[in-house]
């Protein structure tokens, strides 16, 4: 039998604190492709504007979910990459799709 997980425990607790923030998981599954620069992230990830998604970003790596990496210039270049916490996304990542396919058979209409 598998473990029962404790919803309430803190290193749930602060899972779910991240995941539940908006576009948090779009970036850390978009990343998961390699280091990218703003400009490159914003394009991919097609969806929060350049404020959000620059505090995200912030919000991500004060988690020490990814490191933001500045290269001397000019021009100055600036890359956004995933630490190994943030690789770690991808297991999850993967289980929430599998979740997500079930919810989508189970949601199909049923014919009579």
């Amino acid at each position: 039998m598998a473990k029962r997980v404790d919803s309430q425990c803190n290193t749930f607790q602060r899972a779910i604190a991240v995941l539940g923030r908006s576009w948090n998981a779009l970036i850390l599954n978009v990343l998961q492709e390699g280091p990218l620069r703003f400009s490159e992230l914003s394009q991919r990830a097609k969806g929060p504007g350049d404020k959000v998604l620059s505090a995200r970003l912030k919000d991500l790596e004060a988690r020490g979910l990814l490191v933001r990496l500045v290269e001397g210039g000019p021009p100055v270049r600036v890359t956004y990459e995933l630490t190994r916490s943030g690789r770690t996304f991808r297991d999850l990542a993967q289980a929430i799709e599998r979740w997500g396919q079930e919810l989508m058979v189970e949601a199909k209409p049923r014919r009579r």
